[in-house]
């Protein structure tokens, strides 16, 4: 839980580097939250109209969620990209769908540069 409430601590932030552990600490959580809300959304469906159907629910907790935490995402993810030495406009990427989604997973799997790159320390030498 740490590590999602740094990401959302540092919602604009989009100097800096963050290592592996906070990334996908963060889409673990953030998913978890996503899949629980997106289940208030469905049951909230059944008990207003009685039927829940995909074409129809608009999901507004998922939705809002989504939303709300669309920023922290983008910036994590820059500074994740940092991390590797890469710039954070790597993130146009994902204009091009399957390529961009395929090599910004790849670049997230990757391990931090060793020392200092030109983004700032490596985050896995700072005392967290």
């Amino acid at each position: 839980m740490y590590w999602y409430l740094e990401v959302l601590r540092n919602y604009a932030v989009f100097s800096g580097r963050s290592r592996r552990k906070e990334f996908w600490f963060f889409v673990l959580i953030d998913t978890v939250i996503y899949t629980l809300l997106s289940i208030v959304d469905i049951v909230s469906d059944i008990i207003i109209y009685g039927e829940w159907s995909s074409e129809t629910s608009i999901g507004f907790a998922s939705i809002s969620y989504v939303l709300l935490t669309l920023i922290p995402r983008i910036t994590l993810t820059v500074r994740r990209l940092h991390d590797i030495g890469k710039s954070g406009f790597w993130l146009f990427s994902l204009l091009i769908p399957p390529v961009g989604i395929i090599v910004l997973f790849i670049f997230s799997l990757l391990d931090s540069d060793l020392g200092d790159n030109k983004y700032g320390q490596n985050p896995k030498l700072s005392t967290t």
